[in-house]
């Protein structure tokens, strides 16, 4: 459910620019103008009419021991990590691509995060949906492929998200991820179509 965090240093997409690390306070005022972008506001009108509304409580800024941008807990609402923030575009992708998820979770009465499958198929969805790998984003984290790189991409942060759950190992993830691949992939609700 956590999104990639930038790259380490001398890793693909890494850059020797120094990064400014936000607070937790500056990375709520981000959150806030976050929320004010079109696509957050359509998806959160969309939770709305599926019986899921969320408040700008469910939004918080935190600071994060893991390696990670951010994530979805039914119970704890959306966590931005501020210490993984460098830029306003960093924490809307954040916020759009567990706002899927919570989505996700919203219209799947079912939906169990510790089932490989059904945790992948909301990764699938959230990497196509979010524009996490859109061409731009690939290229400045160092993946510079020209055709067919959002499904390589979508798989490859799939997979990340699903080593970090106990129950999904090795060959136990990409054997799910691959079994829901073509229904989860096609499936963009809440959009018409991929945004």
């Amino acid at each position: 459910m956590g999104e990639e965090a930038a790259p380490t240093p001398g890793s693909p997409g890494s850059s020797s620019a120094i990064k400014r690390v936000r607070t937790v306070d500056e990375c709520q005022d981000m959150i806030q103008r976050s929320l004010r972008t079109p696509m957050v506001i359509f998806l959160r009108e969309q939770m709305e009419k599926a019986g899921c509304g969320v408040s700008d409580k469910f939004f918080k800024a935190v600071y994060c021991q893991m390696q990670m941008s951010g994530c979805y807990n039914r119970n704890k609402g959306i966590m931005v990590c501020s210490n993984h923030m460098n830029f306003q575009d960093d924490v809307n992708q954040v916020i759009i691509h567990e706002l899927i998820h919570a989505y996700d979770e919203c219209r799947a009465a079912n939906l169990n995060w510790t089932n490989c499958a059904h945790q992948a198929c909301s990764e699938i969805r959230a990497g196509h949906l979010s524009g996490d790998c859109n061409f731009k984003r690939e290229l400045l984290r160092g993946y510079m492929k020209i055709k067919g790189h959002e499904q390589e991409c979508i798989r490859r942060r799939v997979m990340k998200s699903l080593s970090a759950n106990p129950n999904c190992s090795g060959a136990v993830a990409k054997n799910a991820m691959e079994a829901v691949w073509d229904t989860c992939y096609n499936d963009t609700q809440p959009f018409d179509r991929a945004p």
